[in-house]
């Protein structure tokens, strides 16, 4: 009796012993996967970092690697001595602070009814709003309308056009279904609790996380808008950054032909390690934002995106 309870210890032991060695190799192989794809996004960022920090003959010989070769900042001077570029920051921070706000506002008013299961009609106007992801008027019609409504060399139309994404507003209608309990609102609704202050006063603050991601997904849209203003504006005072910065590269671009002079060479030097820093002045500011809303990122995508 004593032997045979020691067998199946054993063999209980070992079976135990056999599903924690291949947990082990599992997560090994998931770990050098997540390795792998990390390395993949660091290394070409820390290219251009080393880039932009090179001196233009290293750069335009690819000498550069992961690490900057004869340390030099001139293309970051040259990008900043343009004072359009200002106007370029400033032009895109108000871009991106009213769209934001403006997608915010329209995002979370279209999926708190929809996450209502007693909205009449719910089904209906979800479908229209799906309508939408996959037909579109394309883009002549759009500019058509666009300037039809006077908004061609004006500020509005970077912030009101695309006002609302159907994805983004998907994510956050089921967030709202899948955090806000049905108890919850019948319990206000005895208490005389009317609709908008149960809105205010209870779901926006129970909706920091996907509020949080939405607002990034949004802000960085507009950080990058790029076709919808070369499409809608002509006036060099509207121009975000990502134009002024196009402008910045194309006034110093070389023809294949002028290079093989001794001083064009050497400005063909300084526009290709200026390309790099022109990456990097574009792209720094959304990197700082990201780390202030990254505790709530996986949350609110994830709530919103594992349940329909």
């Amino acid at each position: 009796m004593t032997n045979a309870r020691i067998h199946t210890v054993h063999k209980s032991g070992s079976r135990e012993a056999a599903i924690s060695r291949e947990d082990r190799i599992f997560y090994t192989i998931i770990n050098i996967i997540m390795v792998l794809l990390i390395l993949i996004v660091v290394i070409p960022i820390l290219n251009v970092i080393a880039n932009s920090f090179s001196d233009g003959n290293a750069v335009a010989s690819g000498k550069v690697t992961l690490f900057p070769v004869d340390f030099s900042l001139e293309g970051y001077k040259t990008t900043f001595a343009n004072n359009d570029i200002w106007l370029g920051y400033a032009n895109t921070i108000v871009y991106t602070f009213i769209g934001t706000l403006f997608n915010l506002v329209l995002t979370l008013v279209a999926a708190w009814p929809l996450a209502r299961r007693d909205m009449p009609g719910r089904n209906a106007v979800m479908m229209y709003f799906a309508f939408t992801m996959l037909f579109n008027g394309g883009m002549i019609p759009t500019y058509l309308n666009i300037k039809n409504l006077g908004l061609i060399n004006s500020r509005w139309c970077l912030i009101i056009i695309g006002g609302i994404s159907v994805y983004n507003m998907i994510i956050t209608r089921t967030f709202f279904q899948t955090t806000i309990p049905k108890d919850l609102i019948e319990a206000a609704q005895l208490d005389g609790c009317s609709e908008f202050r149960f809105f205010f006063t209870i779901v926006l603050p129970l909706s920091k996380a996907v509020i949080a991601v939405i607002a990034l997904y949004y802000a960085v849209y507009h950080w990058n808008a790029y076709f919808e203003a070369f499409l809608y504006l002509t006036k060099k005072d509207l121009y975000p950054l990502q134009l002024i910065l196009r402008q910045i590269l194309l006034e110093n671009t070389i023809s294949s032909e002028a290079i093989m002079e001794a001083d064009m060479a050497v400005n063909y030097n300084l526009v290709e390690t200026m390309k790099y820093a022109v990456i990097l002045v574009a792209c720094v500011p959304i990197w700082c934002v990201y780390p202030f809303v990254q505790k709530y990122f996986v949350q609110g995508v994830m709530i919103g995106a594992i349940k329909g």
